[in-house]
């Protein structure tokens, strides 16, 4: 087994040389010269995370131009789509998140493209296996689970209207309550579903948590586990907000709402297995435990208050018929 993994890695390296030599004697030479970097950074042969200047080189490229840019995102998406090998993947997508939370605007709009024209699975990979032995199995559990929270984390930009490591979001803190003054109800909780459904895709994590021993893993996690964090102070102040409001929430607010505190309670055991009481906030818990309590305290007197309404009308209907 160990033999054929070297024989692999030797043959991976030999075939980043050759995709380079070729990529480098192309017609094309601003289309290579952009393939050349995101070669560069998600090489076959190490399982450590792309180096920080391999990163900063991706980012780089949209920097210049829209057509640049776009030979960038195209040239990523055409090398993890083209894969089998885990690592490789991982890096791909690594360098997507990277993307996601360090790249300008040109950069993230041309991402933002696949997603829009591709659907909720825009990454493809819900069906990536590798298959060398066992490890690269249990690998290939990660790659999925990767790619399920950046579609997620896209879906929630677009969901939000903003990027969770931009500007405007992280100006939001300190300034709940003005910035969400204006917004309706639905519009609060429709937020709050793609939050959770963030938190869910987290949770639902693979389970050989062993491999976050590999460097690439360790780092991967790290950086979803910034995310969640921001997530959590989207969450929070939403629910915060819409507490506030409970007495104007219709019924089919009230059951949606209920339903999003619950999906996201469910996913904490999950999460807490992952960052291993990281990122736990006791505080938002806390909060989303509370408000649950009160949604279910009111919908059951709203309940009685409609049954004793029903009684009421019903027998004065009898008493009117007598």
């Amino acid at each position: 087994m160990g033999y054929r993994k070297n024989l692999r890695i030797v043959c991976g390296n030999l075939k980043d040389k050759g995709s380079l030599i070729k990529t480098v004697l192309s017609s094309k030479p601003h289309k290579s010269a952009v393939r050349c970097v995101i070669l560069r950074a998600t090489t076959h042969g190490s399982s450590s995370p792309p180096s920080n200047h391999r990163i900063a080189a991706v980012i780089s490229l949209g920097l210049e131009s829209k057509t640049e840019a776009c030979s960038c995102i195209q040239a990523l998406m055409d090398r993890l789509h083209s894969t089998s090998n885990a690592l490789v993947a991982l890096k791909c997508l690594y360098t997507i998140h990277n993307i996601i939370g360090k790249g300008f605007f040109i950069l993230k709009d041309q991402l933002s493209m696949y997603e829009y024209f591709g659907g909720r699975n825009f990454l493809k990979l819900l069906t990536f296996r590798d298959d060398l032995d066992p490890e690269t199995r249990e690998m290939s559990k990660w790659v999925r689970w990767y790619a399920a929270i950046l579609e997620q984390n896209l879906l929630v930009s677009k969901v939000l209207g903003c990027h969770l490591y931009s500007k405007r979001a992280k100006n939001v803190i300190g300034k709940e309550k003005d910035n969400f003054s204006s917004s309706l109800n639905s519009d609060l909780l429709n937020d709050i579903d793609a939050l959770v459904e963030f938190a869910c895709e987290v949770g639902d994590l693979p389970d050989s948590l062993h491999l976050q021993r590999k460097s690439l893993v360790y780092e991967i996690v790290r950086s979803v586990g910034e995310d969640y964090r921001l997530v959590q102070r989207e969450i929070g102040t939403r629910v915060a907000e819409l507490e506030a409001r409970m007495m104007s929430l219709s019924s089919s607010e009230w059951t949606q709402f209920l339903n999003s505190l619950t999906k996201f309670e469910d996913c904490k055991e999950g999460i807490s297995l992952l960052f291993r009481n990281r990122n736990r906030n006791d505080e938002l818990w806390d909060l989303v435990k509370e408000t649950k309590a009160k949604l279910v305290a009111v919908m059951k007197e709203r309940g009685n208050d409609g049954k004793r309404t029903l009684v009421v009308r019903f027998l004065q209907r009898t008493s009117g018929a007598s």
